[in-house]
């Protein structure tokens, strides 16, 4: 596992998966008068950051 976080590809996937959560949760739990662009965004990003991680790296 230790080693997947050299992968660049991997760390970019945790961030927008991260980032994804903190807008999807701020979103459910927070006021809903801030509009629909955190929704759509943390789902976008959610998509992006899991797409990140099963891309696989070369092999060396």
């Amino acid at each position: 596992m230790y080693k997947r976080f050299n992968e660049l590809n991997f760390v970019i996937g945790l961030f927008f998966i991260t980032v994804s959560l903190i807008l999807l949760l701020n979103n459910f739990f927070g006021s809903a008068l801030r509009g629909k662009i955190n929704l759509y965004t943390g789902v976008v990003f959610l998509f992006f950051g899991i797409l990140m991680i099963l891309i696989k790296g070369e092999k060396k």
